[in-house]
């Protein structure tokens, strides 16, 4: 169907139901597809979709004009990393002394506050130990009980015996339970992706690697689940045609996790060749959450321990670049959470200033997000028919990425929740 019959279908079935139109107008409208600026732009709202997209659309008789003047109307942005359980602060200590229905309040405002820096739509990357608390976050966005993005959750992420995730260093007497689910074989992995499911989740997110060391440059990174066991918890997933994203940060857990096929390897501090060509290949998305890193290390405990985390990202974003030279897909994530929701645009910043042109930043943060999220071809670009996500910034994001922190204007459906 051409995109002027899926604009007249919109209107005609609008106008059926007596709903609102809304024409936005600013100054310029990004096509993300393209790269093109149209200079002036506008979008046509209705029924919580887009109708039409253009220079200029059509008024219809009762619709409400907004003007957002030297602005910049694009999709709303997509972080496909965010941890909504997780505040800034001791991330151990936080989990521990916070009871599960505190933290999902906390939960509700991070979502409330990403969504007003202009992220309509965010992959919640495990709760770290509230178990299935983000269904209930979820499903209240949903049906409109509070403000938040658009949600895919993992639930409780999963994790071997005294892996990444798990609680150590602690007094074993006081039995401390780890921000993750055990699962220590195939079959067991198997068993707790069946709970996952049953308790709300959208996707699986595993833990693949750690604990992270890099000495006189040379990086190393234990695996935690065999190629064969990734290829069990990949192959359950595609049961029921859900997927599996992984915490992997080095060889040889990242090749290992490319080769089982899931959707995703994030961090990729390090990718050997082989685990680049597949994910390049397959289409399989890098999440590199620079914002992390740059922010522990701003805001380390010591000088030695802020001298270490500038070094760990110095190596990643060397990496990147190579990750980018070997044409390997790119989805924005920032790791938001242990940092202050709602600034994590940051990571599009990082992107641009390690190596990516800041169109293919945004595509990260759009585009490719939506497609890593199963929202393809219904969010992350302005195209009839599509939700009606929308954001404005002030400038041209193609000349300074750094407006995207900047977010002046949030329509998420069609509802306006900045404006």
């Amino acid at each position: 169907m051409t995109t002027l019959r899926v604009s007249t279908a919109l209107l005609l079935a609008s106008a059926a139901f007596g709903q609102k139109s809304i024409v936005l107008h600013a100054a310029r409208l990004l096509d993300i597809e393209t790269g093109k600026m149209l200079t002036p732009g506008e979008v046509l709202v209705q029924g919580g979709r887009i109708a039409e997209v253009g220079a200029t659309v059509t008024h219809p008789p009762a619709a409400e004009l907004i003007d957002l003047g030297d602005r910049t109307l694009l999709p709303g942005l997509i972080d496909a990393h965010v941890h909504l359980f997780l505040h800034p602060g001791a991330e151990d200590l936080q989990t521990v002394e916070e009871s599960v229905p505190q933290r999902t309040i906390l939960a509700v405002l991070a979502a409330r506050d990403d969504l007003v820096a202009g992220f309509t739509a965010e992959r919640d990357m495990g709760t770290e130990g509230a178990g299935s608390a983000d269904t209930a976050v979820r499903n209240a966005i949903d049906h409109g009980l509070v403000a938040g993005p658009r949600l895919r959750i993992s639930g409780n992420a999963v994790d071997v015996l005294g892996g990444h995730e798990d609680a150590i260093n602690y007094n074993p007497a006081q039995h401390v339970l780890p921000n993750a689910t055990w699962a220590n074989s195939a079959a067991e992995l198997v068993s707790v992706i069946r709970g996952q499911f049953k308790e709300g989740a959208d996707f699986i997110k595993i833990y693949e690697t750690g604990h992270d060391q890099l000495h006189d440059g040379k990086f190393t990174t234990p695996y935690q689940y065999t190629e064969a066991e990734l290829h069990a918890a990949v192959e359950e997933a595609t049961r029921v045609g859900r997927r599996v994203a992984v915490h992997a940060t080095g060889e040889p857990g990242t090749l290992y996790a490319a080769r089982a096929g899931v959707a995703s390897v994030d961090h990729a501090f390090q990718l050997g060749d082989e685990t680049m060509r597949i994910m390049r290949d397959r289409g399989i998305f890098a999440v590199p959450t620079f914002t992390i890193l740059e922010y522990f290390a701003e805001h380390a405990g010591s000088p030695r321990q802020a001298e270490s985390e500038r070094r760990m990202l110095e190596f990643h974003a060397r990496e990147f670049r190579a990750q980018l030279a070997a044409g390997v897909p790119m989805a924005m994530g920032s790791d938001v959470g242990p940092f202050p929701h709602g600034t994590q645009a940051r990571e599009f910043e990082l992107m641009v200033k390690y190596g990516m042109p800041p169109l293919a930043a945004i595509r990260a943060g759009t585009l490719n997000a939506a497609k890593l999220l199963d929202w393809q071809g219904q969010i992350g670009a302005l195209k009839a028919g599509y939700f009606a996500d929308i954001v404005a910034v002030p400038g041209d994001p193609l000349q300074d990425i750094g407006v995207l922190q900047r977010v002046a204007f949030v329509m998420k459906g069609g509802t306006i929740f900045k404006r």
